[in-house]
């Protein structure tokens, strides 16, 4: 008989094309596969039987948790009934209307309508495209550039990898492109100048974005894209006072604000949406990862009503918009995001991402926060980072080369759990299933704590 195992193993170096991964090293065997199985509740098992405890959700997306029956027979219950029509010229089905309108009654105030895509990156192409579109129709065609943030993660498209302000995502693309700009991160631990309190650096930040305004024009800059939470740059809480510097500027400009909460919505920060949180008043936010805890592709704009009266307005002078994807509000994948909203009021995930992520990023600071080789921990609701350093006196940050993050976060999987080694930095990260518990969430500190002492004693 054959080792099934194997043969996949060999069929997977030899001809799937993963992402976000080293190419040449996995295919010469020196990064090992991984054949994932199946899952329950926060945990994850692969083919070899080794059990993994998912700190991570998958990428920040599985927030009800593994093996949801509800949401699979929802899926399986729409497959049966229709698995596909499109959407276009006013086609529905239930699902999709039904999901619209469950996404509107849980959004910030002023909202209006919803267009769905499958992903995040196509969800803020869709945005970069609408934004356009409304400047035309009113009459400001000169108004087109948007600014997104260093550290800022927005996608991989051409358009939304420009957005996006991560080296490693821009190398040998030829990105970013025009008329895409970026401003200064708010991350405050890596701030350059350390005198600055929260409040400070906050101004600071606000100052640099009006300072790139006037530079360029106000008449020429349409959208501001962020956030509410550093995710991919380094899952990094705005400082004291950001979000409030940083609205009164893009008011202040009339520059549209999009709130890109593609891992903060539904929950992740407790709070329904990361608008919620920090007092946001968005002209456009996108969805994705917690709309259907990715047991489905599913993304998704939410409009403002002021700007839904603009593209209105421009139906009516140029006729039907010519934007679409084959696939947008699939039925399959809008019966599991119904049914994912559901289950998130069933189970009380939002209450409970309040309780058990303040006692995690509590016992996570309590365990390492005094590690000589920690320089910080942080994070809000169910989302945390341990930031490592080589001298925690003068900040100073290990060689990349050394690959110290990575080495702790292969250390934990060693002890059962999964974290993430975070882009452009020694940088541990944290963003467990919504339906974690306090016994969980130990597991998770105590494997930190451990496979840091571990690698700490190697350097």
């Amino acid at each position: 008989m054959l080792d099934r195992s194997n043969d996949l193993t060999a069929w997977d170096r030899d001809h799937f094309f993963h992402p976000s991964t080293h190419m040449a090293a996995h295919a010469r065997g020196e990064l090992p596969t991984r054949v994932m199985e199946g899952g329950e509740g926060v945990y994850i098992v692969d083919r070899d039987g080794r059990r993994s405890l998912d700190a991570f959700a998958g990428l920040y997306c599985v927030n009800v948790g593994y093996g949801r029956r509800e949401i699979a027979d929802a899926i399986a219950e729409q497959a049966y009934k229709l698995p596909y029509y499109h959407a276009y010229v006013g086609h529905g089905t239930e699902p999709s209307i039904r999901l619209a309108k469950m996404i509107i009654d849980r959004a910030p105030a002023g909202m209006s309508r919803v267009y769905f895509g499958l992903s995040g990156s196509d969800a803020n192409e869709t945005n970069i495209k609408l934004i356009w579109y409304y400047n035309n129709v009113r009459g400001r065609p000169e108004k087109k550039k948007i600014i997104s943030r260093w550290r800022g993660y927005h996608g991989s498209g051409v358009m939304t990898g420009s957005l996006t302000g991560l080296a490693g995502f821009h190398n040998a693309f030829d990105l970013p492109r025009p008329p895409v700009l970026h401003t200064e991160m708010p991350y405050y631990f890596r701030r350059e100048d350390r005198s600055l309190s929260e409040e400070a650096f906050a101004q600071f930040c606000a100052d640099k974005l009006e300072e790139m305004i006037l530079a360029e024009g106000p008449e020429t800059v349409a959208a501001f894209i962020g956030e509410p939470v550093l995710g991919t740059g380094g899952i990094v809480p705005p400082p004291q006072g950001y979000w409030e510097k940083i609205q009164a500027v893009l008011a202040k400009y009339e520059i549209l604000f999009i709130a890109d909460e593609v891992i903060t919505g539904f929950g992740r920060l407790g709070s329904m949406f990361g608008a919620h949180h920090y007092g946001l008043k968005p002209d456009f936010i996108t969805i994705a990862k917690g709309l259907t805890s990715a047991y489905a592709p599913l993304s998704g704009v939410i409009v403002a009503e002021h700007v839904w009266r603009v593209l209105e307005e421009g139906s009516d002078k140029l006729g039907p918009i010519g934007h679409g994807w084959t696939y947008s509000s699939h039925p399959l994948c809008a019966a599991a995001g119904v049914a994912n909203l559901e289950l998130i009021d069933k189970l009380g995930l939002i209450a409970n991402t309040r309780e058990v992520g303040a006692y995690f990023r509590q016992a996570l600071a309590q365990a390492v926060a005094d590690h000589p080789n920690v320089g910080e921990v942080r994070g809000e609701g169910l989302l945390a980072a341990v930031e490592l350093v080589a001298d925690k006196a003068d900040r100073q940050f290990f060689a990349p080369e050394q690959k110290v993050g990575p080495r702790v976060v292969a250390a934990m999987l060693e002890r059962g759990v999964i974290a993430r080694a975070m882009p452009q930095g020694d940088i541990i990260g944290f963003a467990p299933p919504l339906c974690l518990t306090r016994e969980e969430a130990d597991i998770i500190v105590g494997a930190t704590k451990d496979a840091l002492t571990a690698v700490a004693a190697t350097l």
